[in-house]
């Protein structure tokens, strides 16, 4: 199995605005580089709870793939498939975990129970396991039965900033992250309502991914009266992110979970002192110097943070300090697509590094 391609197969478009679709369209890019063709397979977007008629595409897609070509796959996906379907693949598989499926806010015991299971089970079925942070795989080690050995890390990468920061005034609070439950920012609203006192505007930018907790911060922030402060814009282009990046003085996510957060480099490359909370991997990527972390559901405690931040010059200079200092270290995509070629060629599922012959990604070829 040294045919130097791969498929990767992936839920939904691969233009997707989300974190974890963000970090495999980057490193499907980068891998071609590396002399790694890649075969993209675009799944149904309905994972993680597909009708029957997705699960049966998904599978048909994924059982395309020969026994030569290593598979690599989404969780999103592949936590939510038909076990006994996965076994039966003939492609060694290598599960893209950004985190468990049952770690999921807003969903019922009963469903949280179900992609549990079959996600600890599906997960036996793989060749290796490829996670973003240490927090996730301490997770799949400890509950969902993954040798710790048949995991490795490759850490999302980062892209420099494009624009020299210029900090707006007032100071411009700025939380970037797509308009689920889990991402807290009906949590913001309320803290920030705690703090009308002060000046500041704020912009919450994400896509509208659930329409229904969309409403729900549409109506919160009108009851809050913050229209006139917080402007919840959805989802924007890359060059109109940078801009607010470049003027905004802090960052701030109240989220509930992220098993990893690739918004928080992304805040510590632009030198952005973080307001966030303690959950999940966020106090592994956020440095303790580089902002302040609350319990997760505490819209008091994030208020008393972000009030804080505003009126503390010497604690948001030196936070943000560390924030850029820390930035400086982080990995580029092209690092994080090369941890993803080692783990495959370590298991031999492509051939030993040579120079780049591949002429790029082939995506939508099932």
């Amino acid at each position: 199995m040294t045919s130097g391609e791969i498929a990767f197969a992936v839920p939904g478009k691969i233009t997707n605005l989300t974190g974890g679709t963000i970090y495999d369209r980057r490193v499907i890019d980068a891998l071609p580089a590396l002399g790694i063709k890649v075969r993209h397979i675009e799944l149904p977007g309905s994972f993680p709870n597909p009708p029957a008629a997705d699960m049966r595409r998904t599978l048909d897609l994924l059982s395309s793939v020969p026994a030569d070509i290593p598979l690599v796959v989404d969780g999103l996906a592949f936590g939510a498939l038909d076990t006994g379907e996965v076994a039966k693949l003939r492609a060694p598989l290598f599960p893209l975990v950004h985190h468990p499926l049952a770690e999921e806010t807003g969903i019922s015991e009963v469903d949280r129970q179900r992609l549990f299971e079959t996600e600890r089970d599906n997960l036996g079925h793989a060749r290796h396991v490829l996670v973003p942070s240490p927090h996730t795989a301490g997770l799949l080690t400890a509950k969902y039965d993954v040798p710790q050995a048949a995991i490795s890390i490759a850490r999302p990468g980062t892209d420099r900033p494009t624009l020299t920061a210029a900090p707006a005034t007032p100071p411009l609070i700025l939380a970037v992250g797509i308009q689920l439950p889990r991402k807290g920012h009906d949590v913001l609203l309320k803290a920030l309502s705690h703090i009308d006192d002060l000046e500041w505007s704020a912009v919450i930018a994400g896509a509208p991914l659930d329409p229904g907790y969309a409403e729900e911060l549409r109506t919160l922030n009108r009851r809050l009266g913050l229209e006139a402060r917080v402007t919840l814009a959805g989802q924007i282009e890359r060059s109109a992110l940078e801009g607010l990046y470049a003027k905004a003085s802090v960052f701030a996510l109240a989220t509930r979970y992220e098993g990893y957060g690739i918004v928080f480099d992304e805040a510590l490359a632009h030198g952005l002192p973080i307001v966030s909370c303690a959950t999940g991997a966020v106090p592994d990527t956020v440095p303790q110097d580089a902002g302040l972390l609350t319990a997760p559901d505490t819209p008091e405690d994030f208020a008393r943070a972000l009030r804080r931040m505003l009126t503390e010059p010497d604690l948001r200079r030196a936070s943000a300090a560390a924030a850029r200092a820390a930035g400086l270290s982080l990995p580029s995509w092209t690092d994080t697509a090369a941890q993803v070629a080692a783990v495959l060629r370590r298991h031999q599922v492509v051939p030993p590094n040579e120079p780049a012959n591949a002429t790029g990604s082939c995506r939508n070829d099932p």
